[in-house]
């Protein structure tokens, strides 16, 4: 689908060609371009201003049959992120002319003062981001992604960037897997339904498969897991992913939250905090994709994918507020809200993990808490880790990506808030505030010692409205992110 090319603009004949357009500076040298722009700038509605756009057709001087300018500002204001919005807008304004293939200018990297290679990679993601549409469940298919997309370069990058576009177009697939699966309705990915579409494409892409089902996960002393899961028909499932190169030297366990719907359980949620909550398994969701683009992509690490998969449901064989479970690790719980539920099935999946491997490095990922959201809004992840390197690293991988996080404290003195006087600890705070550290220091009260990370994606893991490069729905929020980490691994 994406492709890099070398063209004469004077002789070779092109379509649809998109080209991104500064206000205050030239960011293309070819004397084409220069007067493709030149005629667009000579009218008036415009000037390259951000949010700026026109087409021309059949323009003289060329072979170009469609020419689409999009504004992007001031070159100062440009970074990777202006590129990745820049092809995504492109590439969605041409999805709906219905266009099957498109070609996109890439600027001269040293006139928007970036790398070649950050140029470059934003605009294929950004393009390979953009052209998804998620309408399976639509009768009709009104419209259909593009087919292909070419990055037109200039001498000699071509064959310095030859790898560049599998590996985006690999990442960026991976992405597109976590956010179909976000988007899928609960009634299509019930814990033994998600398991097994989770087992299926890992089983094709060479990782190793064990899937433990409600008789293993007893006979194990799952307690904090099965709590969560009595109250459903559907029964629980935990899928354990692995990719184990022959030169691996260090291992990775990553660790998504997997609730298929999120009912609240007894605590049962409001109308209008319920109709969202098929996307609480929006971290298993990431880190299955995230391993199944690591076997594609024949990373070197080690890593391992746990995947505790639950429904949330109230029902007479529901766990009430009160109850007190033992965790897989020994701790006794007690639940004083089952809406808290997430770290409940996160810890003893964590704590299994940890004692099964032994890993160098455990992060878990997961629609944890209403309240990061307060804090960070709906676009920023929460970050909590006790290892400043491990945080760190993840947030420069963050910044990479653009998919942002925000490093959160976890201060010692509020552990006092989540003490039970009946069991070892209480899976939920005794005050209102501070909801996101205080369900991260519960997790950490399970894997104590470990180089840990626990990264809160309540906020980004899905969009209620379409941005440039991404429709309403599941964003995959995160798969990018644990990518990038990973090959720096």
């Amino acid at each position: 689908m994406l492709h890099l090319k070398r063209v004469d603009l004077k002789t070779e004949k092109i379509d649809t060609l998109i080209i991104p357009v500064c206000e205050d500076r030239d960011i293309h040298t070819d004397s084409v371009l220069l007067s493709l722009v030149k005629q667009a700038k000579d009218l008036k509605e415009f000037t390259g201003k951000k949010d700026d756009e026109i087409i021309l057709y059949n323009i003289s001087g060329s072979k170009v049959d469609r020419a689409i300018f999009l504004g992007m500002g001031k070159v100062g204001k440009l970074d990777a992120e202006a590129f990745r919005s820049i092809a995504g807008k492109g590439v969605k304004k041409c999805i709906t002319y219905g266009i099957s293939e498109i070609s996109i200018s890439v600027p001269d990297a040293s006139a928007v003062l970036l790398e070649d290679s950050v140029v470059l990679e934003s605009l294929m993601e950004g393009a390979c981001l953009g052209n998804h549409l998620f309408d399976k469940y639509k009768k009709e298919k009104k419209q259909k992604p593009i087919r292909t997309i070419n990055f037109l370069v200039k001498k000699g990058t071509v064959q310095q960037f030859k790898h560049l576009p599998f590996k985006v177009a690999t990442i960026c697939q991976g992405t597109i897997l976590a956010r179909d699966w976000v988007s899928m309705p609960p009634n299509d990915k019930r814990p033994d339904q998600f398991a097994r579409t989770i087992s299926a494409i890992s089983r094709k892409e060479g990782l190793k498969v064990t899937v433990f089902g409600e008789k293993e996960l007893r006979q194990k002393k799952f307690g904090c897991f099965l709590a969560v899961s009595a109250g459903s028909r559907s029964q629980p499932r935990m899928v354990v992913l692995e990719h184990r190169p022959k030169t691996s030297r260090k291992t990775i366990v990553l660790v998504g939250k997997g609730v298929t719907f999120d009912s609240g359980g007894i605590n049962l949620k409001p109308s209008g905090s319920l109709e969202d909550m098929k996307t609480d398994m929006s971290g298993a969701a990431s880190v299955a994709a995230t391993l199944i683009t690591a076997a594609k992509m024949n990373m070197k690490q080690h890593i391992i994918g746990v995947l505790p998969i639950v429904e949330n449901m109230p029902s007479g064989d529901a766990s009430r507020p009160g109850d007190i479970v033992k965790s897989y690790d020994g701790k006794t719980v007690e639940i004083g809200n089952t809406d808290a539920e997430g770290r409940l099935i996160l810890v003893d999946a964590m704590s299994w993990a940890v004692k099964t491997y032994k890993p160098h490095t455990i992060i878990d990922m997961a629609t944890l808490t209403g309240a990061c959201v307060v804090a960070l809004g709906e676009k920023i992840a929460g970050l909590f880790s006790f290892d400043d390197q491990l945080a760190q690293q993840l947030l420069d991988s963050a910044d990479k990506t653009f998919e942002r996080c925000w490093r959160l404290p976890l201060p010692d003195d509020y552990k006092e808030l989540l003490k039970s006087d009946l069991a070892d600890i209480k899976n939920i705070s005794s005050t209102r505030y501070g909801g996101a550290i205080t369900g991260a220091l519960f997790i950490a009260e399970f894997v104590e010692g470990q180089r840990w990370a626990h990264i809160d994606i309540a906020g980004p893991s899905s969009i209620t409205k379409a941005d440039d490069y991404c429709s309403a729905g599941g964003t995959g929020f995160g798969v990018r992110l644990l990518c990038d980490f990973l090959e720096k691994f």
